[in-house]
């Protein structure tokens, strides 16, 4: 019986016909899939992309220069000099980034008190050279200008759980 059963499969081809079923099935369906480069998925607000360095709204460097952030960084890939100004608070004169050695933690982002130094919403962040990932304070500030909208948005949806 077994055996009929195996020959009017094959000569009716009846796994094919039902390959072709399911295929037309989801033919017509909406599609899941995203035109990448033009249409982006939805980012968490803790999402860990590029680090940027913030600014106070009046346009001043929130680093304290506390270096809590290079002390907590497992791969080390922080360094900070600092120097202490004329009003005698401490402020960055140096503060660099290995963003080859980073491992996107987010232990800098959590060490630091006044919410200087942030993982940012940005994803594409593609370099032809390895120096283009040494990231030097002025570069991590410009981050901090471009993406401060969206950064603030996602700290302030993130508050209620931290």
């Amino acid at each position: 019986m077994a055996m009929l059963d195996r020959g009017a499969r094959s000569l009716l081809l009846a796994e094919i016909v039902s390959g072709l079923a399911l295929t037309l099935r989801y033919f017509f369906r909406p599609k899941v899939t995203l035109n990448y480069p033009f249409e982006k998925g939805p980012l968490s607000p803790r999402f860990r992309g590029e680090h940027v360095l913030r600014r106070y709204p009046n346009g001043e460097e929130r680093c304290i220069a506390c270096k809590l952030c290079e002390a907590v960084c497992p791969a080390q890939a922080i360094t900070i000099e600092a120097e202490p100004r004329a009003d005698g608070s401490r402020r960055t004169t140096r503060y660099d980034i290995d963003m080859t050695k980073c491992i996107y933690c987010g232990l800098c982002q959590e060490a630091c008190p006044v919410d200087a130094i942030v993982e940012g919403p940005n994803f594409e962040f593609a370099a032809e050279t390895r120096e283009e990932l040494m990231y030097n304070r002025e570069k991590l500030l410009a981050n901090g200008d471009r993406w401060e909208t969206e950064i603030a948005a996602n700290l302030s949806a993130d508050a209620p759980y931290r």
